[in-house]
């Protein structure tokens, strides 16, 4: 069979667009909405990508020479809807850890036609990391890169005010692009860099937040050599999701509107001046729910999360810490909320996405502070005693990071007798191995996770009844086995 790149054509474009991340999320989100911009506007605009990390996607994205066929699928007005795209805005992938690529990274700044810069890098990744430096290359950290990467353009063009550049981060952290503009100005004060950058940073850039939401499950690995025999031609990197796509783009400066048309496209694009409620709502009911989820169907025996939606105990446990827990520490029109998880719930049963569980699993521990943490302390604040499902999913996620050996951002757990890949921040993934090296007992467990600040920003364990409620939970999960224990709590 032929590849994608004898097929298709990568159509050459200015560098409008350079993107901290080239991971599936992004690809079959933000890259294939700003293909749409350049087939159906005048946007006319290609994409660089950056890959965050080491070890990445950039060589496997070079051979097919940017190419890749995006997988939408779903049901809309009670009728399946299969959409094919094949992508080619994607100019390259750079990776600056090489450093024949980081000097052309680097170049990019210098770049009269970039203008905007997205980002996934992580719940993590928009984090202060002490001992980074101007002269590294590259810095560990997103917002050391990114300040390094500003300042060589600010230098570059001599402080020109209209060569500032517009950020949209994608991480799902509240105000995503307040913290990174906050964290690029720390750096700058401790390079010691110069009051004219400072200024252009704060008048000649514009750090946007934003709120993505599309549920991607990426490679499609099952049905990968069916949909590549009807496109006609072989594409490794086939990125699948759901027709269902929301950007909401809170700006502190003018709307960029005019300069990104993505309504013109017809894109579900949200411009605002507040997306308080649409990141609430979001972020609260369709991230938390998977994060609640997901660590404890994974070890029930479940793959998937449509498996999840259709297993008759699971589905009691979503819908009770989702209807009795998290919708009811939330705040506003409990009607608009409960349509909406109704909506989420419908999404999540979508039957051509196998969205699997290991991979939402990704840095739980910083997902579940962003995503369930609110609705436990919420939750908390409005009864005064500890939610049962989210506490069980607590006790589920310590149960889950029981492994060994931490290499490569990853530590090996076993299901069942067989192996799987715990993935997340190294620093967490030691904190749980060295855990488990001391003790395996319930009370012990719960007490050191909850006491860890580092994961909470809080002590829980001073939270009356959190402590107690997981701890009892992680023992029944230990003495029953996690199908038993939540068949159990369902009753």
């Amino acid at each position: 069979m032929k590849s994608i790149i004898d097929v298709k054509k990568p159509v050459d474009r200015p560098v409008r667009v350079m993107q901290y991340g080239e991971g599936n999320f992004l690809r079959a989100f933000v890259d294939w909405q700003f293909d749409n911009l350049n087939e159906k506007t005048d946007f006319n605009g290609n994409i660089v990508l950056i890959q965050p990390l080491d070890r990445g996607m950039g060589d496997m994205i070079n051979e097919q020479q940017g190419l890749y066929t995006t997988v939408l699928r779903g049901v809309q007005n009670g009728k399946p809807v299969v959409e094919y795209r094949a992508i080619n805005s994607v100019k390259k992938c750079l990776n600056p850890y090489n450093p024949t690529q980081y000097e052309e990274y680097m170049a990019l700044a210098e770049s009269d036609t970039l203008r905007f810069v997205i980002s996934n890098t992580t719940e993590a990744g928009i984090s202060y990391h002490e001992g980074d430096k101007l002269e590294d290359k590259p810095q560990v950290s997103y917002p050391a890169k990114v300040c390094a990467f500003l300042y060589h353009r600010f230098q570059a063009f001599k402080g020109d005010m209209s060569k500032g550049l517009i950020f949209i981060p994608c991480e799902l952290i509240e105000k995503n692009g307040d913290n990174l503009k906050k964290i690029v100005e720390l750096y700058a004060t401790e390079w010691n860099l110069d009051k004219d950058f400072k200024n252009w940073l704060e008048n000649a850039c514009d750090f946007c937040n934003s709120l993505v939401d599309r549920i991607v499950p990426g490679y499609p690995k099952l049905e990968a050599d069916k949909i590549c025999e009807e496109l006609g031609y072989k594409d490794n990197l086939l990125d699948s999701a759901e027709i269902f796509h929301l950007w909401v783009i809170e700006c502190h400066k003018n709307t960029h509107e005019d300069e990104l048309p993505f309504n013109k496209a017809g894109l579900n694009v949200v411009w605002t001046d507040d997306m308080s409620f649409y990141r609430t709502r979001k972020v609260r009911i369709l991230n938390g729910a998977h994060t609640m989820f997901v660590p404890a169907a994974f070890q029930y025996g479940l793959d998937t999360v449509r498996d999840s939606i259709e297993d008759p105990i699971m589905i009691k446990f979503i819908k009770k810490g989702l209807f009795e827990e998290i919708i009811p520490s939330m705040d506003g029109d409990k009607d608009m909320l409960v349509k909406y998880a109704g909506d989420v719930l419908e999404r999540f049963d979508n039957p051509y996405i196998r969205h699997l569980l290991l991979s939402i699993t990704l840095n739980s521990t910083s997902k579940f502070k962003t995503r369930d943490l609110p609705s436990v302390l919420g939750y908390m604040d409005k009864t005064g005693k500890a939610p049962v499902c989210l506490s069980f999913s607590i006790a589920a996620l310590i149960s889950f990071y029981n492994g060994k050996d931490v290499k490569d951002r990853a530590m090996i757990g076993k299901r069942n007798g067989e192996d799987y890949l715990i993935q997340d921040d190294e620093s967490a993934l030691h904190f749980f191995e060295a855990l488990y090296a001391r003790t395996n007992e319930a009370k012990a467990l719960a007490k050191a996770t909850l006491s860890n600040t580092d994961f909470w920003g809080q002590d829980l364990t001073k939270k009356p009844g959190l402590e107690e409620a997981v701890a009892k939970a992680l023992s029944d999960i230990q003495k029953k086995g996690m199908k038993q224990a939540i068949t159990d709590l369902v009753k």
